[in-house]
């Protein structure tokens, strides 16, 4: 099992995701400052491993806190709230795991420090055991849309590496190869960052399942050979439409799987799902270093000076999605109404 983040006595772990696949290295932030630059810096990725990765740091701000007051400790809390909601803006488990963090702070202030530090450290660690149980769930759910045999594209990283174990994206395709079906990948590179060729190739070829890179520009001539039978990625947000915001050129191979008659899904956990935002053109889109895209491995690709556009994430408008795959099961168009019906079965369950 990849351990993208864990807990530790020491401090959160993190397999630093800018070595691979070269470097199998890992770090150990001591601060919630430091779990911050790891949020922002990519060393950890992916939108439910950012939510777990935000619990974890705040969790050890408060733990290692001096305050010896209820209302200094707030004031710590509050800050550490800011800083991790300031990393990265599109995935919104970021912020799902942050408002949960605060619901469980608001509900221990009457509490003592020490009770409060230990029960934000263990919920926590919840957390990051209930993305790994979820992601089993959405394996299991989403296994039985892929062929018993034949070719998946993937785009981005949307497995293990993106989650605290297992995969949204790649769960599926795990779950589907663990019930004997013959799967082989194809994983776009995902310029600019290279996501597919670094990430989701190392961790499927560490799994022994048939992988081939490809250039993100060959996803089209691979659905027209026939290569292509079903394509799956990961998401940062769904809106309430049913519209998807996910890594740079999912949209690209949304519009091109439709083109080809070949079913696009998403799979995601219920946190990814944004009911407060009704389509994808209200979802922010964050911009990133323009180096990203001018230089590959401290190499210059692009004359300096250039001009550059470097967004992280596009949206795919929700006709263009065949299936949205969660932990509760799987829904279907229309999405306002299936979204809204699976979020009022959560609701239940939770009561």
């Amino acid at each position: 099992m990849i351990h993208t983040l864990e807990w530790t006595d020491s401090g959160v772990r993190f397999i630093d995701q800018t070595k691979l696949p070269t470097e199998e290295t890992y770090v150990t932030c001591k601060t919630y400052e430091q779990v911050a630059d790891a949020i922002r810096n990519m060393v950890v990725r992916g939108a439910p491993a950012i939510g777990v990765a935000a619990a974890m740091g705040i969790a050890l701000g408060v733990k290692t806190s001096k305050a010896d007051s209820g209302a200094e400790l707030k004031l710590e809390f509050d800050r550490m709230c800011d800083a991790m909601a300031k990393t990265r803006p599109t995935a919104v488990n970021l912020f799902w795991a942050i408002r949960r963090m605060q619901d469980k702070f608001e509900y221990l202030r009457t509490r003592p420090i020490v009770q409060t530090k230990q029960a934000l450290v263990e919920e926590a660690q919840r957390m990051h055991a209930e993305d790994i149980a979820a992601n089993q769930a959405m394996g299991r759910h989403g296994a039985t849309l892929m062929p018993a045999q034949g070719g998946v594209l993937t785009h981005c990283n949307a497995g293990a590496l993106a989650t605290c174990g297992y995969g949204t994206a790649l769960g599926v395709i795990r779950a589907a190869v663990e019930q004997g079906k013959r799967i082989h990948v194809y994983a776009d590179e995902t310029r600019p960052f290279l996501q597919g060729s670094r990430l989701t190739a190392w961790e499927l070829m560490k799994d022994g399942i048939p992988t081939t890179v490809i250039s993100d520009n060959m996803a089209g001539a691979m659905m027209k050979q026939g290569k292509i039978g079903v394509i799956v990625v990961g998401a940062d947000r769904i809106a309430a439409n049913g519209d998807v915001a996910n890594k740079i050129g999912t949209y690209t191979v949304a519009v091109l799987a439709k083109e080809n008659g070949i079913p696009f899904y998403v799979a995601a956990p219920f946190s990814t799902i944004d009911l407060e935002t009704a389509d994808g053109s209200k979802i922010p889109i964050e911009q990133r270093n323009p180096r990203e895209v001018t230089h590959i491995a401290g190499k210059a690709m692009a004359p300096e000076g250039v001009q550059v556009e470097n967004p992280a994430f596009d949206v795919t408008p929700a006709k263009y999605v065949a299936a949205i795959i969660t932990e509760r099961g799987i829904t279907r168009a229309p999405y306002e109404d299936s979204l809204r019906k699976l979020a009022e079965a959560t609701a239940t369950v939770s009561r």
